[in-house]
């Protein structure tokens, strides 16, 4: 298990080669309940680029590896998890997100943390640019 806190910052490297950028955020995909993207930044024109997921070898301590010809992706539109409200279908407030656990390896979202605790992924519904939507519950 990792928290997308511990990966922001980090140093995306391809193998054998100096790093192309820093983790700025990762892209969940709400149906599929999996990281779907990470956005970086770094290069000559300090400008944001976003790999697919599957680009992504390993992710450890010191640095997110990726395949040597990681090509960048088309950019989904960018709706950071992170300081997201938290909102039910049922109109209430669920606080705000402070982290989200996933498995590395897969990108597989375990958990999302909020101010008023944990929500499930099965719970998860939509995120737009106003909030994480869940169900109550």
């Amino acid at each position: 298990m990792m928290l997308f806190t511990e990966v922001r910052g980090l140093p995306v490297v391809p193998a054998g080669a100096g790093p192309l950028g820093t983790v700025t955020s990762l892209t969940v995909d709400i149906a599929s309940r999996a990281v779907s993207h990470v956005r970086l930044r770094g290069g000559l024109f300090r400008k944001e680029t976003v790999l697919p997921w599957d680009a992504v070898r390993a992710i450890g301590p010191g640095a997110v590896r990726v395949r040597p010809a990681a090509v960048p992706d088309r950019a989904p539109h960018r709706h950071d998890l992170l300081g997201r409200q938290v909102l039910t279908d049922a109109g209430g407030g669920h606080g705000t997100v402070l982290d989200v656990a996933f498995v590395p390896e897969t990108g597989r979202v375990l958990a999302v943390f909020t101010t008023r605790g944990e929500v499930a992924p099965d719970r998860l519904i939509g995120l737009g640019d106003h909030a994480l939507v869940v169900r109550a519950g």
